[in-house]
């Protein structure tokens, strides 16, 4: 099978190499003018990466082909994003870890400086989140924006190693964080890049599923690193000095080996770049462009779904950044000495491992994100509820321990929420936008997370008591999430029927097979960079 474009009738705008954008939303009832759309400041046109290789054709292909080339991608990529994700959250936690063994003491910090500490790197990512980060992901390529983010919040982490004192300890944890800002939402951005809507929940999950690995070997590795006595150094600083080297050597590495989009990659064929974009066709959200648009920006906004894409990230956050941040100081309240701690913060990795899987799994398997992350809620409420009414005697401690195991499987709503959004969200300056202001949201549960928790060591009742009630509200959200896109399907499906088209259409982006639909003049509209509200063939999933 070559790549060969199916044939189309004479005198067809596909034919005549036009690109064929007839049909636009009811509210805007004139010819979608591509030209104004990709109008920049510098006065040249900017288009979607993907028009370089198919041109206005299309490429036959078979779901064997497709199935082939997503492979080869995914030995290609997905190892890089996922060791870069790894190290990210290793040098993010290891504030908790330093906690563990002394940082708080020999660093004189008071409870108030602490928390400040934990949550500095967040707001650094909250000044960056709504706007810089999108136009950086935008405008910088791929491969160049995340091998400088690397090297710097690399040579942050090194910075903490030397900082003995709550002032250089802050400054630091803020660059740390500062320069991390990027990474979810350009992770978030390069899968949905990459991959079929079907395939990008399972995606991002092997990346942030990481989260659970870094846990578990930063746990095994400060409790190695305990056991190093030297007279110059506390164990935090050898843990940040071991944890930063690491990542500074993996910057140069991965700009060697990483590729901006499917266009450009170095290793797939010439055919196998046009297979890798047209099978992207029926995610309507584009590959790439260097265009930034302020109508798309702004319309980031005004979309109804948005709200809750913030508010949801903004409770699952809250939650994550109280064991990131205080976890192994609950589990030490248990009455567990420092080693003990770290060892039983092991299982909890793995418990946030398997639920990335399992969640995502389940959303390929049934296509319905918004069911799993509420059924994920529940054991999340019973973990903070045990947590909450227990008492800490002794006696106690299994079902303790059992509770706070069970708030892991907050871990398994991030992906499933950040490829939802990016699965729902058309044109690229929007979906950037929209993924940093959903990270805006994670960067604020962050910030609130750690001062639920500054006072009442080590039971923490008031604190926990509120991550209870956010569990809640997060469910709850979900649901109202679900409902708000149900709505907009509606109206995308009268809106078609207005410009003449079927009022369903066929969603095989979340088919397990490849299919190419049989209708020639639906898809056209789907590397033309418009956004979901724009794009009247556009399917929201749930």
């Amino acid at each position: 099978m070559t790549g060969d474009t199916h044939s189309t009738p004479p005198g067809t705008d596909l034919e005549l190499g036009k690109n064929p954008i007839q049909h636009i939303e009811s509210h805007d009832q004139k010819p979608y003018d591509t030209d104004h759309h990709n109008n920049y400041t510098d006065g040249h046109k900017h288009h979607d990466a993907a028009l370089d290789a198919l041109g206005e054709g299309r490429v036959a292909m078979t779901d064997a082909q497709s199935r082939a080339v997503c492979r080869k991608i995914d030995m290609n990529l997905l190892p890089i994003l996922a060791w870069v994700y790894f190290l990210q959250i290793l040098d993010k936690s290891c504030v908790g870890y330093g906690a563990t063994f002394g940082m708080k003491d020999e660093a004189h910090l008071t409870a108030h400086q602490y928390s400040l500490i934990s949550s500095a790197g967040y707001w650094a990512q909250l000044a960056l989140c709504c706007g810089p980060t999108a136009w950086m992901i935008v405008k910088i390529p791929t491969r160049a924006l995340m091998a400088g983010c690397i090297f710097c919040w690399g040579a942050s982490m090194i910075g903490l190693a030397f900082s003995k004192s709550w002032q250089p300890l802050l400054a630091n944890r803020f660059l740390l964080g500062l320069f991390e800002a990027v990474n979810i939402p350009l992770f978030t951005v390069i899968t949905t890049t990459w991959y079929r809507r079907r395939e990008q929940p399972l995606r991002v999950a092997i990346w942030y599923g990481t989260n659970g690995v870094a846990s578990m070997l930063g746990s095994l590795l400060t409790w190695a690193l305990s056991f190093i006595n030297s007279p110059h150094l506390y164990v935090y600083q050898i843990l940040f000095l071991t944890v930063g080297l690491a990542t500074v050597i993996t910057a140069p590495i991965l700009y060697w080996r990483l590729d901006n989009n499917p266009a450009e990659a170095r290793f797939l064929t010439p055919e196998e770049k046009r297979f890798a974009i047209e099978r992207l066709r029926d995610n309507n959200t584009g590959v790439q462009t260097q265009a930034f648009k302020w109508g798309q920006f702004f319309e980031a906004f005004y979309s109804p779904p948005m709200l809750f894409y913030f508010l949801i990230t903004f409770c699952i956050n809250t939650g994550a950044s109280v064991t990131n941040t205080f976890g192994p100081l609950i589990i030490k309240g248990f009455g567990f000495n420092a080693r003990q701690t770290i060892l039983l913060n092991i299982p909890f990795g793995f418990v946030q491992t398997a639920v990335c899987f399992a969640g995502c799994l389940l959303a390929a398997r049934y296509g319905y994100k918004g069911f799993v992350l509420i059924a994920f809620m529940l054991p999340c409420i019973l973990g903070a509820g045990l947590l909450y009414g227990l008492g800490r005697e002794k006696k106690d401690d299994g079902p303790l321990l059992f509770g706070y195991y069970m708030i892991g499987f907050l871990f398994g709503g991030n992906p499933l929420l950040f490829s939802w959004l990016a699965g729902n969200t058309g044109g690229y300056t929007k979906k950037s936008i929209s993924i940093s202001m959903c990270n805006a949201g994670s960067a604020v549960g962050n910030i609130v997370g750690p001062f639920l928790f500054a006072t009442g060591a080590p039971v923490y009742h008031q604190g926990l008591g509120a991550v209870l009630g956010i569990f809640v509200a997060c469910a709850a959200l979900s649901a109202g999430l679900m409902a708000v896109l149900a709505v907009m399907n509606k109206k995308k499906e009268k809106t078609r029927v207005a410009n003449g088209k079927p009022a369903k259409i066929e969603n095989h982006s979340m088919e397990k097979e490849y299919r190419q639909t049989n209708d020639a003049h639906v898809g056209n509209q789907a590397f033309a960079d418009l956004t979901d509200r724009q794009n009247d063939e556009f399917v929201y999933t749930y």
